[in-house]
């Protein structure tokens, strides 16, 4: 299978996005959002995205507030999930119960983790689209970037792009095993490791960096948020994207 094809297959997702980003006003958002309801549409108890080119942009804005409040939640320690009325009404058994969310928080967060390192990586091009269009219009004869074969395996990212920066409230760190075991256990096996400030005298890190397997993860958490913060144990941490400090060549 080609990227055209690949294209081709997930137009309805492509369609769905465009008002999604144009109405949310927020990429992130937009993204996560189309990736949760291909999610549940490859489930196979769902059908909301087909919906979506149909639908009026307030009822656009409506969906995407549910989409991503539910994702907003599955961060949480104690995910207390939204009601979803237009997501369930635009399904095809016109009911998806928002617990089953809160149930199965890793094989969610995983599934549309593993559809933007994958198929979200063709859905959200522009290029691709504007070469695409280009093409069906007869503009261009056979690109080699549509030509090119479709590989599901995702491209390899440098640590700092997968990685976030953590910091800690004063006279209460958590300890790494904590942070690497919350994510653990809410969703699977998603974090490569952890690494804290070194201090000495018996002095408390203040701060640390996390890095998950893939990009889709560090994103996942920050939904489209600069900052955001997670309670382990009644202690927070403040988690945003991890920005290298620049070097002195």
């Amino acid at each position: 299978m080609n990227v055209r094809e690949v294209l081709y297959m997930y137009g309805v997702a492509r369609q769905a996005y465009e008002p999604f980003v144009s109405i949310s006003g927020n990429q992130e958002h937009a993204r996560n959002a189309v990736a949760l309801l291909v999610w549940l549409d490859q489930g196979g108890t769902a059908s909301a995205i087909h919906h979506v080119p149909s639908i009026s942009p307030a009822v656009v804005a409506t969906v995407v507030a549910e989409a991503n409040g539910v994702l907003d939640c599955l961060r949480h320690q104690e995910p207390m999930l939204p009601a979803i009325p237009l997501i369930s009404a635009l399904c095809q058994d016109g009911d998806v119960d928002p617990r089953f969310f809160a149930f199965h928080q890793d094989l969610v967060v995983r599934g549309v983790a593993e559809i933007l390192d994958g198929v979200g990586k063709l859905i959200f091009d522009d290029r691709l689209h504007v070469l695409l269009r280009r093409y069906q219009t007869g503009l261009v004869g056979n690109p080699p970037e549509l030509m090119a074969p479709y590989s599901s395996e995702p491209s390899a990212v440098p640590e700092d792009c997968r990685s976030m920066f953590i910091t800690f409230s004063k006279g209460m760190p958590i300890d790494r095993e904590e942070i690497f075991e919350y994510f653990r256990q809410k969703w699977g096996d998603c974090v490569v490791r952890m690494l804290m400030e070194k201090t000495s005298g018996g002095k408390a890190p203040m701060y640390g960096r996390i890095i998950f397997k893939s990009e889709a993860f560090a994103r996942l958490v920050l939904n489209g948020e600069r900052l955001v913060k997670i309670t382990i144990g009644h202690r927070q941490i403040w988690l945003r994207k991890y920005v290298p400090r620049p070097t002195n060549d």
